[in-house]
């Protein structure tokens, strides 16, 4: 397959390549990845109509520079008199969003749940985060598949702090640990970013949060004195399962103040594109005029090829579980630390099988992130020309200075 853009269209298990009738592709994503391209609709020279019919079920694959990017079934398409055809494609979480039910679970988890869905609605399951928090109960009366493992989802994030989320691969839908999907991958202006507007708001912030009981007794709370000392008492009043033991409870109140009390602050940019930026991934950003220099969730990604050119389109927010967690960590390393790299491998994320290049130089570099249990915990990014690391490496691989 040739490097760039390759549009496959499937018909009744038979595949035709209609590259040569693109005239831009955007692919894009948030709960759910879509695929929208616009095509030349109109006999000529070498090459015929694509013969398009969503009525028919036809899908689509996708592949940038070889690697395949999307396959999905091909939902809408409009013609028009300028024999232009667009047409808009979804993954197959478009089955998760589109298939309603009644669902009753007591004592599940997150992944029992998730497995669940899928399994009712005949949606091929890859790998799945194991969830520890058993949900008390959930049920939800005629409602989508997708809102279903959502809510599910934000119930294990209140008990646990930590985040999960659904992707689709070669038509077959995971359940993945958000923050152990951090990529090398550094945005930065100067670099690749043309534009990026930033903002923080304070408006649903909370200081406090009060666990009642049915009968509106307190049963637990927990308050950020310092925050309050700012800008006043905002108080959230949750109620919990009462299965809940006390120990859960707890952790509860804790997790929840801990996100509630951050104010929301939000990274939309413009940069130049990379295909593995896309939304549920980490990427670490890099803007001194904002003094910023940290870990991002990608939220929302378009991007756009057209005339051989690739943009992307970013909307991010705050990895706050991934910098409490590496608050955490209690070794001799701390982001930030400069040391002094040895010389080795570096690769491109910190459980990659494979590393980046041939071996790096040895020289100075700084610690950016740090994921803890990979196969390569640290991310370093080299401070002057002495050597080119810039990815994740060996806990072995570097000293301090």
């Amino acid at each position: 397959m040739t490097d760039g853009v390759c549009l496959i269209l499937v018909k009744e298990e038979n595949y035709y390549d209609i590259t040569q009738l693109v005239e831009q592709i955007q692919w894009k994503g948030a709960s759910c990845r879509t695929l929208s391209a616009t095509l030349i609709d109109d006999d000529g020279y070498q090459h015929a109509r694509s013969q398009i019919d969503v009525e028919q079920g036809n899908q689509c694959l996708f592949y940038y520079d070889g690697v395949e990017l999307f396959r999905g079934i091909i939902m809408t398409q409009t013609q028009n008199n300028s024999k232009k055809m667009t047409f808009t494609a979804y993954d197959n979480r478009i089955y998760l969003a589109n298939n309603k039910d009644t669902f009753v679970y007591e004592n599940k988890t997150a992944s029992e749940i998730f497995r669940d869905c899928c399994t009712r609605f005949q949606i091929p399951i890859g790998e799945v985060a194991e969830c520890t928090y058993k949900i008390p109960e959930l049920t939800k009366s005629k409602t989508t598949a997708f809102d279903t493992i959502a809510d599910a989802l934000s119930l294990d994030f209140d008990a646990t702090g930590i985040r999960h989320y659904i992707t689709s691969d070669k038509g077959i839908l995971n359940l993945t640990t958000r923050r152990e999907n951090i990529l090398q991958w550094v945005i930065e202006v100067g670099q690749n970013i043309s534009n990026y507007t930033y903002s923080k708001s304070i408006e649903s912030i909370k200081t406090r949060v009060k666990m009642v009981s049915k009968e509106g007794t307190t049963i637990a709370e927990k308050s950020n004195s310092e925050l309050e000392k700012k800008i006043g008492i905002f108080q959230e009043i949750e109620k919990p399962e009462e299965s809940l033991t006390t120990a859960q409870i707890k952790d509860m109140v804790n997790s929840i103040l801990n996100e509630k009390s951050t104010p929301e602050r939000t990274l939309s940019l413009e940069a130049i594109g990379i295909i593995e930026v896309v939304s549920g991934i980490g990427v670490y950003v890099i803007i001194p005029e904002l003094e910023l220099s940290r870990t991002f969730y990608v939220d929302e990604d378009t991007h756009t090829f057209q005339d051989n050119f690739h943009k992307m389109s970013l909307k991010l927010n705050y990895a706050n579980d991934v910098e409490k967690e590496q608050e955490k960590e209690e070794n001799e390393y701390q982001i930030g630390n400069i040391v002094q790299f040895q010389g080795g491998y570096h690769y491109v994320s910190s459980n990659a099988a494979k590393p980046v290049g041939a071996k790096c130089a040895a020289g100075s570099a700084k610690i950016t992130l740090i994921a803890k249990g990979a196969k390569h915990p640290y991310h370093l990014i080299h401070t002057d020309s002495s050597t080119r690391v810039y990815g994740w490496v060996d806990k072995d691989s570097f000293q301090k200075i």
